[in-house]
């Protein structure tokens, strides 16, 4: 079972000490999902910063807080990147600008999140367009992000610089007086890098090993064809063998926790199941990405979270269509049809 040794998270501005030298932060978020955990790991002459939170003025004044608070007015030496979404790594920038620190990431982390911060868009290209209509998206809706600026990593990443040091499978590092292997996980982020302890029973997990939610598994316009739901089953199944029934897992969002043996096979078990129920109901009916939306998240989708929950959708028919167990049947409005 899962076990949370923490009842309660830190207040904005505080820091909660989780293991020696190790302290838990957080930074808000102005989405349903409203904040992510950032860890400070004591080098002795600074610190190594686990993640960031988004660039943001109050981002920016909570992280002034904890230098001065929490952190002890040491530096930020060195920030580490789980992976490359901007919750993780928004202000990344700005804190080797301010503290002098260098930058390390999986190269594929930090060349995807140097790319979206130069791409900017005022308006959604047509191939998002077309994505969003073949995968079901209401004619209302999709005329209505027509219009709109969409999300923009540039918006809440604050400029990254040309220089970092790249972390790779195997890899072993120091932070906070120990030694951590380096395990990539892929589905959620590609090269997502998770930390192993070699000294005690700390993991560090970002977003590839949380406690209660399940990471968003999407498929976007720049690869209509990736199987994000396969990598990620794959990746909970290289990471069970590490993991121990002791281990406190330090996770990108909710609260710190044991029990991660469990937890993986839970989340294996969680999207076979969502597998299998979504190709019985293809069996039966025809339906595309967004007619999943009621198989897959048994919930309303409400419009703050339509695209997160169209992409993952699609990962999902995507991997049935990998398994064999769906194809494309059909279209309705320009809307692609999967079928068993």
């Amino acid at each position: 079972m899962i076990r949370t040794p923490f009842d309660t998270p830190p207040e904005e501005g505080a820091a909660i000490e989780v293991a020696p030298g190790i302290l838990w932060m957080r930074l808000p978020l102005p989405m349903r999902l409203d904040h992510v955990n950032v860890f400070a790991l004591d080098d002795g002459d600074g610190w190594t910063v686990i993640d960031t939170g988004f660039d943001s003025r109050r981002g920016r004044a909570i992280w002034e807080g904890l230098l001065a608070g929490p952190l002890g007015g040491q530096p930020v030496t060195r920030v580490i990147g789980t992976h490359h979404h901007p919750d993780h790594i928004g202000l990344a920038g700005w804190l080797m600008a301010t503290q002098g620190a260098s930058l390390a990431m999986t190269r594929t982390a930090w060349l995807m999140a140097r790319m979206l911060v130069l791409d900017d868009q005022p308006r959604p290209p047509a191939e998002s367009l077309d994505f969003w209509r073949r995968a079901g998206m209401p004619a209302d809706l999709l005329a209505k992000r027509a219009a709109e600026r969409p999300f923009n990593f540039a918006d809440v990443v604050h400029p990254l610089p040309l220089g970092f040091d790249r972390l790779s499978e195997g890899q072993v590092i120091r932070m906070g007086g120990r030694d951590w292997r380096i395990a990539m996980g892929h589905g959620h982020a590609p090269c997502h890098a998770t930390f192993w302890s070699q000294d005690d029973g700390l993991v560090i997990g970002g977003d590839q090993l949380l406690p209660s939610i399940s990471p968003n598994l999407g498929v976007y316009p720049t690869e209509p064809g990736a199987d994000p739901v396969g990598e990620w089953l794959d990746s909970c199944e290289r990471l069970l063998p590490l993991s121990r029934d002791d281990q406190l897992v330090l996770p990108g969002h909710k609260l710190p926790f044991v029990g991660l043996p469990f937890r993986l096979r839970q989340l294996i078990e969680n999207h076979r199941a969502a597998l299998d129920r979504l190709a019985a109901a293809l069996a039966e009916t025809p339906r595309s990405a967004v007619d999943c939306f009621d198989i897959l998240f048994r919930r309303r989708i409400g419009e703050g979270e339509f695209g997160l929950a169209l992409v993952e959708a699609v990962a999902h028919l995507n991997r049935l269509g990998r398994d064999g167990r769906a194809r494309p049947v059909g279209e309705r409005d320009g809307a692609v049809l999967w079928g068993a």
